[in-house]
Order: C-alpha cells, then sequence, then structure tokens
C-alpha cells in the first residue's frame, strides 16, 4: 500500500481535524481503561488540540487563507509542544517542580477549572502534573511532545509549502 501525501489544501486540514480529535478521543479512552487522573497541564494539552481542530475545519472550510490557518496551527502546536515539554520536565524532576494545583494557581490552572466546572467530563483536571502513568514506554506528555510536533510540521507546511500554490490545484 503507497501512503501519499494530501494534494490539496483541504485534504491537508482534515487530516489535521480528524487526527487531532482523535488524540483527543483516545486519551478520554485512555484515561478510563487505566484509571488515570489527568492534570491540568493534560487537560490544557487537550484544549489546544481541540484548537488544533478547530484551525483545521477552518482550513477545510476555507482553504484560499491557508496561510493564516496554517501559521495558526503552527503557534498552537508549538504552545502544546512546549506544555508537553514543561511537563516532562516536570516528571523528570518532581523534587524541583513546583507541582500544579499546589499554593496559587496559575492562569492555565485558573483557565482549566472554569472548563472543568462548565463540562467536568471533558476537561476536570484531579491528578498531579508530577505523576507518570506509563503507555508503551512514554507517559502522555511524552507522546504529546511528538504530537504536537507533527502538528507544528503539518502546520508550517499546509501554510508554506510551495506545492499548494500552483495553479493545477484549485481550492473548491
Amino acid at each position: 500500500m503507497k501512503l501519499s501525501l494530501p494534494k490539496t489544501v483541504r485534504q491537508a486540514c482534515l487530516l489535521v481535524l480528524v487526527a487531532a480529535l482523535g488524540l483527543v478521543g483516545a486519551g478520554l479512552v485512555i484515561g478510563e481503561w487505566m484509571r488515570l487522573n489527568p492534570c491540568p497541564l493534560c487537560i490544557f494539552q487537550r484544549v489546544l488540540y481541540l484548537v488544533v481542530a478547530f484551525w483545521g475545519l477552518c482550513g477545510l472550510a476555507i482553504p484560499r487563507a491557508r496561510r493564516l490557518w496554517g501559521s495558526l496551527l503552527a503557534l498552537t502546536a508549538a504552545g502544546g509542544m512546549a506544555t508537553a515539554i514543561y511537563q516532562t520536565w516536570m516528571q523528570l524532576n518532581p523534587e524541583v517542580a513546583v507541582a500544579c494545583g499546589s499554593g496559587q494557581p496559575n492562569l492555565i490552572e485558573l483557565f482549566v477549572d472554569w472548563l472543568g466546572v462548565q463540562w467536568p467530563y471533558m476537561f476536570m483536571a484531579t491528578g498531579f502534573c508530577t505523576s507518570k502513568e506509563y503507555i508503551l514506554g512514554l507517559t502522555m506528555a511524552n507522546w504529546s511532545i511528538g504530537c504536537f510536533g507533527a502538528f507544528l510540521l503539518i502546520g508550517l507546511w499546509i501554510g508554506f509549502a510551495r506545492r499548494f500554490e500552483t495553479r493545477r490545484f484549485r481550492f473548491r
């Protein structure tokens, strides 16, 4: 079976939309199955996956603004990657990390708490950022580094690849 790259902006954005929503769904299923308690940073990354999916939906609806959607997708993915790297650092250095939920809440924790009140099943943070539960040898934060990294590259590709600038591809 031959794997080929998307030929249009819409195909690429559909791939982003489906992948991001799939990751959110997989996170919910794995969390329930393994009885994981997501921390505020985990929930914040879930929100960023939903924002990535939103940019994919925007690119699907308005492909002519591909530079805008690709740039926003790449920026959101970079933020998600930075969050996942920070959480991984916290997991590797729990003795020096200030655990989420201790002390004065930061903006991310306040935002996640508010979301948890609005939709508890999806956004309730009940765990600690320094706890490590391994899935195939990596934590969820470790997996998110790679996933957000892939979204970052795809966003740059959607926004700036010459392949989408040729006239033979029409935006429908």
